[in-house]
């Protein structure tokens, strides 16, 4: 394996960070999860763009240009010889020292990207759907971690999945501070009811996921209305169909939330069209790049 780390090439054994980086410290840096299909990145640009608005937000100056950032992901990819892949982009903002001031983070932040394959839950998850929880655990409330920042800070989430795998679940259902369903783990959520499509509002307190974007766009060709709406769980346990999306899950069904059961307890026909359709569009929409 082949990983690059500021501006190189290097071997697993060798991709080490400084105990001294402010992202190992304290979670502070900004991340991106990308996948390629068959020698083509998916949604790369948005991705990339996505990255640095974290980064933005975070006041974290990226010391590559976008276009830098595109060639190093292809660059990565095309040394570890992967036509399908699952794309890691961290970028912290460096090394400083064990306060907490980003000012003494000296020289330019740290850069790695790895790529490797993954499957994110077993294949029959994907035939037969999962099964999910709500759990405590709420998701950052927008006024002190807006989760539209992708940051390496994860362990809200994580604290999630804990209390969902203790619960016999793969994944959690997250409510934001107001009791609303937000998002899962590392997925965003979309329910079906009357033929349509509805999924949590990005602002309230869910990542603007770009496979959710993607699902959203792909319905509207295939004459599927979908909106934005704030959900209850009482709206999702009476759906007709739910499903997950995630660059790392891509869209998984899901057919029962806390005990209950969604429409008739198995993927519906909706959720089975939308993964199709999906497949087809990541055949197509990218960036292309070639391997020996």
């Amino acid at each position: 394996m082949k990983i690059f780390l500021n501006g190189k090439l290097v071997s697993k054994e060798q991709a080490t960070v400084s105990v001294f980086d402010h992202g190992y410290l304290y979670g502070d840096g900004v991340f991106e999860g990308i996948r390629s299909y068959n020698c083509l990145v998916f949604k790369l640009k948005e991705h990339v763009d996505r990255l640095y608005e974290s980064a933005h937000s975070i006041m974290l100056d990226i010391s590559m240009t976008k276009k830098e950032m595109i060639e190093a992901i292809v660059k990565t990819l095309k040394a570890n010889n992967l036509k399908d892949a699952y794309l890691r982009v961290v970028v912290s903002r460096g090394v400083g020292d064990l306060g907490l001031d980003p000012r003494k983070c000296k020289g330019q932040q740290t850069v790695v990207i790895i790529a490797d394959r993954i499957n994110l839950y077993p294949k029959e998850l994907y035939e037969q759907g999962m099964a999910i929880i709500t759990v405590p655990t709420v998701r950052n409330l927008p006024e002190a971690l807006n989760p539209q920042i992708k940051s390496l800070n994860y362990l809200n989430n994580i604290l999630a999945k804990i209390e969902a795998m203790n619960s016999g679940c793969q994944e959690a259902l997250m409510l934001d501070h107001l009791g609303y369903v937000a998002e899962c783990t590392g997925d965003n959520i979309f329910v079906v009811k009357k033929g349509q499509l509805y999924t949590p509002p990005q602002c309230l307190g869910s990542l603007r996921g770009i496979t959710r974007d993607a699902v959203i766009e792909l319905a509207a060709k295939i004459k599927i209305a979908s909106h934005e709406h704030v959900l209850t769980r009482h709206e999702v346990f009476i759906s007709d169909e739910c499903f997950l999306t995630g660059t790392a899950a891509e869209i998984i069904p899901v057919v029962k939330v806390d005990g209950r059961l969604i429409g008739n307890g198995k993927p519906g026909p909706i959720s089975k069209k939308i993964m199709a359709k999906f497949k087809q569009i990541t055949k197509v929409q990218g960036v292309k790049y070639t391997i020996k």
